[in-house]
């Protein structure tokens, strides 16, 4: 595949996918490269949430949690067979650090950033009903509070956000690795390997949406342009039998107060997350025999059915990458806003996306195309991607 393209994405994890779409839908053409298969990296290692993120209250990122929160809202209407509606449950301790009016205030907060709508409603769970939270550990419970987010099958969205794309005209290239890309006075000359053969198309715009490859991206790209200081930070899940029938816990580590979710997913309970530097290829990453402990330790503190070795044995594991700002401390104290970051500040001819939220990438994506739009010529648009179904294959 050769030829001239309005926008090259690079990438096709749910960001990748969700640029497509959006300047798909402002009429533009198109072309994705996916060096492997679609959702291939972080996009189908995650967390699976769709959640305004209650934990990022208390780093005071109000902004990303009201963005998430109405993604949310807008996700659960236009992908429902997609993104589901899941109750939550947390548990609060006689020793855990979060105390119960602490919570109260965060979950009122949390619904008023919401909009106060059917989905923002919470609450605690009488202890007459206890002992059915999934054999959860009663001794020194003091209180369990509930409240609502949702949950995704993260592959398929990203696969039914591509064919959403392709469905405006987007063309994808799969298996195709973007080599590099030389900057020319109005766009960008794009390299990319297909089928064993080095191929060439020019972009009025490349927007670099590699994920954990993107900083690798960006260096490869002549002249070289600006490149922010980053980190990868690795995340573990663990997949064992016997899913909680409930919905999901939100726990709070013993040992260092992280947040963990325990929750079911595709017939199995999966317990995650960790956050570990991650230095090295991101093809290699991989569960660590420290984090698999960490969680296990977790889960088993707080449901004493997995003490038992038999109970608790592992049915799968699997490992993703966050792209974080660099910065000393713990990573969960950064901030976990998207960089969107132009080769230059006019008509930028790359605009490289760093970071990011699962539950974000459609508001993502309006923000990439607002920012490329100035590089890109006048067309007809075709859709609102805030208006555009999503459905599974």
């Amino acid at each position: 595949m050769s030829g001239s393209f309005d926008v090259v994405v690079a990438g096709g994890g749910i960001h990748g996918a969700g640029v497509a779409q959006a300047a798909a839908a402002a009429g533009h053409s198109v072309l994705l490269l996916e060096q492997s298969a679609l959702a291939a990296g972080s996009s189908s290692r995650s967390s699976k949430l769709i959640h305004g993120g209650l934990r990022y209250l208390e780093s005071g990122q109000l902004r990303l949690v009201r963005e998430s929160l109405h993604e949310r809202a807008l996700l659960l209407r236009l992908a429902p067979d997609l993104v589901h509606l899941q109750k939550f449950y947390i548990p609060l301790y006689e020793h855990s650090r979060r105390k119960s009016w602490q919570l109260r205030i965060g979950l009122s907060l949390y619904a008023l950033l919401a909009g106060l709508d059917s989905t923002a409603h919470f609450g605690t769970v009488p202890r007459s009903d206890w002992a059915s939270l999934d054999g959860l550990d009663l001794h020194g419970l003091r209180q369990v509070f509930w409240y609502h987010d949702a949950q995704t099958d993260d592959t398929l969205l990203t696969a039914a956000v591509m064919r959403s794309a392709q469905s405006l005209g987007a063309e994808l290239a799969l298996p195709a690795r973007c080599t590099g890309a030389a900057l020319t006075t109005d766009g960008v000359q794009v390299r990319y390997l297909q089928g064993g053969a080095e191929r060439e198309c020019a972009a009025r715009v490349l927007v670099n949406a590699a994920g954990p490859w993107a900083e690798t991206l960006a260096r490869s790209i002549t002249p070289p342009i600006s490149v922010p200081k980053l980190e990868l930070v690795q995340g573990t899940h663990l997949l064992l039998d016997g899913p909680p029938q409930r919905g999901v816990y939100y726990l709070e580590s013993p040992r260092d107060g992280r947040a963990i979710f325990v929750m079911p997913f595709r017939g199995q309970l999966m317990v995650g997350t960790t956050e570990v530097r991650f230095h090295g290829d991101p093809a290699t990453v991989a569960p660590g025999p420290h984090e698999v402990h960490y969680l296990l330790g977790v889960l088993r503190h707080y449901f004493p059915r997995f003490r038992d070795p038999a109970a608790s044995e592992l049915r799968g594991e699997f490992a993703g990458l966050r792209v974080l700002p660099a910065g000393g401390g713990h990573a969960f104290h950064r901030s976990r806003e998207t960089m969107l970051v132009p080769d230059r500040s006019a008509r930028p001819r790359v605009l490289s996306i760093y970071g990011g939220k699962l539950t974000t990438w459609r508001a993502v994506a309006a923000r990439v195309q607002a920012q490329i739009a100035p590089s890109l010529p006048t067309r007809s648009a075709k859709a609102r991607t805030d208006q555009l179904e999503l459905r599974p294959a």
